[in-house]
């Protein structure tokens, strides 16, 4: 019999296996800003935002320099990483334009704003905001409706004038 989930819970981390500790922590912790809370000497990292035990854990231990899936197999398609505001979005958004890192995509998605890209390991994050909740449009039967339009960057920009 099915009983829905506890409406409080949430996925609180992800634990990604990487070919390079230093490189991923480039990425993770210098350029999106994650602070490093333990090393487990190394061959592992977990990080975190406001001081939480780990957000994002980082290991080697399939070995340094291992390769990432290949392309149309299963496994990660992505990560999300949920920003508190607009704001901070953009804050995100510049700081990878600035360090000229690469984005593969961005998104409207009616319920959110995202923007995509890949980790030095090939492992696809998603950085996003929620619209508030009661903006969520909803069809007859109840469900969400979420789309993927064109992001409008511009727009998501303007909140650093703000």
């Amino acid at each position: 019999m099915y009983m829905p989930i506890h409406k409080d819970v949430k996925i609180g981390h992800a634990h990604l296996t990487v070919s390079d500790l230093e490189k991923s922590l480039k990425f993770y912790r210098d350029l999106l800003g994650f602070e490093v809370t333990t090393k487990f000497g190394d061959s592992a990292v977990f990080l975190s935002a406001g001081g939480y035990h780990h957000h994002i854990a980082l290991n080697t231990w399939a070995g340094k320099g291992a390769r990432p899936a290949p392309s149309g197999h299963t496994g990660l398609y992505h990560f999300a990483i949920l920003y508190p505001t607009r704001k901070e979005l953009a804050l995100a958004v510049k700081k990878l334009s600035d360090a000229h890192y690469p984005l593969e995509g961005a998104a409207d998605h009616g319920v959110s704003e995202a923007i995509y890209l890949r980790d030095p390991d090939n492992n696809g994050v998603e950085l996003y905001v929620d619209r508030p909740k009661a903006e969520w449009k909803k069809d007859f039967n109840g469900e969400i409706i979420m789309v993927t339009e064109p992001l409008d960057l511009e727009n998501l920009m303007g909140e650093l004038n703000k």
